[in-house]
């Protein structure tokens, strides 16, 4: 598990809407389409948060299951999409080649404020074939 901050690098992006200023931190060992959905999640932009995964992606979220590129797109526009937050990768932690974890720290005005969250990401091909959330 990897804790360094000197690998830390943040960026701040707009929200259209409500949200004025959204930051996200990652590191450098994180592959780039894990990072490049981070991004397109801190900035809302549903559409790449959804390209960055396999056709037949999944995402386990809360309980459910969301498959291919339309429900998780639903799933970020739907369900995510209505809080102001900031998200700061605490640390990140290679499994496998194909498997990686990213645990974050997501805190805004959603009930309870704070919350860490491990994301485990399974990638095929360049791409995130399965996302699970967990709390």
């Amino acid at each position: 598990m990897r804790h360094d901050a000197a690998h830390l690098s943040e960026t701040t992006a707009p929200h259209p809407g409500p949200v004025e200023e959204i930051t996200m931190t990652t590191t450098d060992t994180v592959p780039e389409v894990i990072t490049r959905y981070l991004h397109a999640s801190d900035t809302h932009d549903s559409r790449m948060a959804a390209d960055c995964f396999t056709v037949d992606g999944t995402v386990e979220d809360e309980g459910r299951t969301y498959v291919g590129r339309e429900e998780i797109f639903q799933w970020r526009e739907h369900g995510l999409s209505t809080w102001t937050y900031t998200t700061t990768v605490t640390g990140d932690q290679p499994v496998t080649e194909e498997r990686h974890r990213v645990m974050v720290r997501v805190e805004g005005n959603f009930p309870g404020g704070l919350v860490d969250l491990t994301f485990d990401f399974t990638l095929r091909g360049g791409l995130v074939a399965a996302l699970r959330i967990v709390g």
